[in-house]
């Protein structure tokens, strides 16, 4: 999600979990594969190399230059091998990452286009976030992304 156009230099990398719709969002620095990849390595510490491998087994993406280092948003820093599979959407389909472009949606409720991402907070990231992940789904039977998750979670861990 891009912030206003000539005065922001911030962006938000969107991830929308495709089981359970969960969201995390990271505010980055810059519109760069670079930033992207940093964010990546971010998650991976601090979920541990096994435990994302087992959550993101894949990451669908656009063809923005923001994902053009497949290698660098594969490639784990944990462990030897890789720690996802990155797939790239045909151009002009964002119907592919239908759920994603939903969310982005709702975040524009809190952000408006124009709006300026360098002046957003990381609270006001957070503030949002939960916002999504307790919004109650009809997909998910009107629960929200966060207990489904939190389920999916317990069930993967064995608890």
């Amino acid at each position: 999600v891009l912030g206003k156009r000539g005065k922001s230099k911030n962006t938000l990398l969107v991830l929308t979990e495709r089981k359970t719709r969960n969201e995390i969002i990271f505010k980055l620095p810059d519109h760069t594969d670079e930033a992207v990849v940093a964010a990546l390595d971010r998650l991976e510490r601090k979920w541990g190399a096994d435990m994302f491998k087992r959550v993101f087994k894949t990451i669908t993406v656009d063809n923005g230059s923001e994902f053009a280092d497949c290698p660098g948003i594969e490639r784990s820093i944990l462990a030897e091998g890789s720690r996802t599979k990155c797939y790239y959407c045909h151009p002009y389909s964002s119907y592919e990452r239908g759920s994603n472009e939903n969310l982005n949606k709702m975040i524009r409720r809190w952000l408006p286009k124009g709006t300026n991402f360098d002046e957003i907070g990381a609270e006001v990231i957070q503030t949002i976030t939960n916002w999504l992940n307790n919004y109650p789904r009809k997909i998910l039977g009107f629960l929200p992304a966060s207990a489904v998750f939190q389920e999916q979670m317990d069930a993967l861990l064995g608890a």
